[in-house]
């Protein structure tokens, strides 16, 4: 008969198994990279609460620091400034996000499947993505010209005698924002289609093809359901990115004219760096912070219950 083995009893196990001092090992090497991240994330984020209940000139020194409560929070809500600013982050978040995502889906279809040299292609529209904003912002700027600029002049050959003002008129200063950053972060989203679009096997195609399917037909049908993944990874990632944008309209508009294309990060930078006003510009910090939080929340709901 076979000897039947016992389970060695919990007092007599090692505690330090070869599988434990791994793991330990791994924790140490992470552990430097664990701790910078406390001190430098959770202790500001921390900070930043603490600051948005409280009234800082930030030239005063830390001892100046005097707690109000929600007072900066009250104040937000009834600022005219912040809630201007909270509309112009949705138009330009509308504007920026389903219209350049509807676009370059188009392009890249057709770029991979009716197009010679496609890395040429590729290049040329990530060059702008990887380009100083600010550049691409100057040139932008040249173009968008009320009267000397290469647009407004091709509009007037058409016979439009008046036309728009762009960035200095404040009923086309944040269009006119929203379709440079459009053009400039367009080449990334097609590369990132075109990356999807390698993962889907021909063999569906040509199974459609066999059935009589047409181009639109394969397109919506086949192209539009398999790339729902990176169309939803892309709009998660280009939402959160309309809320942050900052530097193209600190370059051209400064918030201007009228406050027609300030936006919450834009009111943060005057509040805290301008003003000095930083419990005030925590408070809002901490809101852009909320609004962007419940967005994502939502759209993943959508996804989920889709």
């Amino acid at each position: 008969m076979e000897a039947v083995q016992r389970p060695v009893p919990k007092s007599r196990r090692k505690f330090w198994t070869p599988k434990r001092k791994e793991a330990l090992i791994g924790w140490l090497f992470l552990a430097p990279e664990i701790v910078g991240m406390l001190l430098l994330n959770v202790f500001a984020l921390g900070f930043s609460l603490y600051l948005s209940l409280s009234d800082w000139d930030m030239l005063s020194g830390v001892q100046g620091i005097e707690f109000t409560g929600f007072d900066n929070y009250i104040k937000m809500f009834q600022d005219p400034t912040i809630i201007q600013a909270i509309k112009n982050n949705l138009i330009y978040m509308v504007l920026t996000v389903p219209i350049p995502i509807a676009i370059a889906l188009v392009l890249s279809v057709l770029i991979h499947n009716s197009v010679f040299f496609k890395s040429y292609f590729k290049v040329a529209f990530f060059i702008p993505y990887i380009s100083s904003i600010i550049a691409v912002a100057a040139v932008w700027s040249a173009l968008f010209h009320p009267s000397l600029g290469p647009i407004n002049q091709f509009l007037m050959e058409l016979g439009i005698s008046n036309p728009p003002k762009w960035l200095v008129d404040p009923k086309t200063s944040l269009l006119a924002i929203s379709i440079i950053s459009s053009w400039a972060g367009l080449g990334y989203t097609i590369i990132i289609y075109m990356a999807g679009l390698t993962n889907i096997s021909n063999e569906i195609y040509e199974a459609a093809d066999i059935d009589g399917a047409g181009a639109i037909k394969k397109f919506f049908a086949i192209t539009v359901p398999m790339l729902r993944p990176t169309t939803f990874f892309l709009l998660i990632t280009m939402l959160i990115g309309s809320f942050k944008v900052f530097d193209i309209i600190a370059f051209l508009t400064e918030g201007g004219p009228n406050n027609s294309s300030t936006v919450l990060v834009f009111r943060i930078y005057e509040e805290g760096f301008q003003y000095y006003n930083m419990g005030y510009a925590s408070a809002i910090s901490w809101l852009l912070f909320a609004i962007i939080g419940l967005i994502t929340a939502l759209t993943w709901k959508m996804r989920n219950e889709e």
